[in-house]
């Protein structure tokens, strides 16, 4: 039974980075929407340099959220979009993947997603969003915090069936992650 929650929980993670490729618009897109696309922030062609998610987030941040390392979180995507990191788990708790991407806080404001806060976060600009398209949407998030010409992406999965962190909110729970990985972000290149 663990092993299909783990099935799950990884397939619920990856839907919502697969909602951030759908979400342009719907099949019906009109000539006028397609303007309005054509205007939208521009993706860099390459994920942020100088941070590894993998390697970079400092150990006791992870021992602080009781999360181990998972393994690799790397995809590409239609139209260039790209993500480079690892997925994190929390035994009876929630998983995240800690990825940068070339997705950045204003290409993630276009999309409009569901539950939208923008805040600050180690002074940099940062967006949590709700992508995850089903009858338990709040079960996941993601938090994207600005970087170097993309975002460090932070996408979340908590059903409420985890006995250590089901019965919270899973954007606070990104966000409480990310204030304490957000200063381990170098300065601007």
């Amino acid at each position: 039974m663990a092993s299909s929650s783990r099935a799950f929980r990884a397939a619920a993670v990856m839907c919502g980075a697969a909602v951030v490729l759908s979400g342009c618009g719907s099949s019906g897109e009109t000539g006028k929407d397609a303007t309005t696309s054509a205007s939208a922030p521009s993706v860099a062609a390459e994920v942020p340099s100088g941070y590894d998610p993998c390697t970079d987030v400092p150990q006791d941040v992870l021992d602080s959220e009781k999360l181990t390392l998972r393994g690799q979180a790397n995809s590409n995507a239609n139209g260039g979009i790209k993500w480079r990191g690892c997925q994190f788990g929390r035994t009876d708790g929630y998983v995240t993947s800690i990825r940068t991407t070339n997705l950045t806080v204003d290409v993630v404001r276009g999309k409009n997603f569901p539950e939208t806060q923008e805040f600050t976060i180690a002074g940099r600009r940062a967006i949590s969003t709700r992508q995850f398209d089903g009858p338990h949407i709040q079960e996941a998030c993601t938090l994207d915090v600005e970087f170097n010409g993309g975002s460090l992406e932070f996408n979340l999965n908590n059903p409420p069936s985890n006995r250590d962190t089901g019965s919270t909110d899973s954007c606070e729970l990104a966000r409480t992650l990310a204030e304490k990985v957000g200063p381990t972000l170098p300065s601007a290149q």
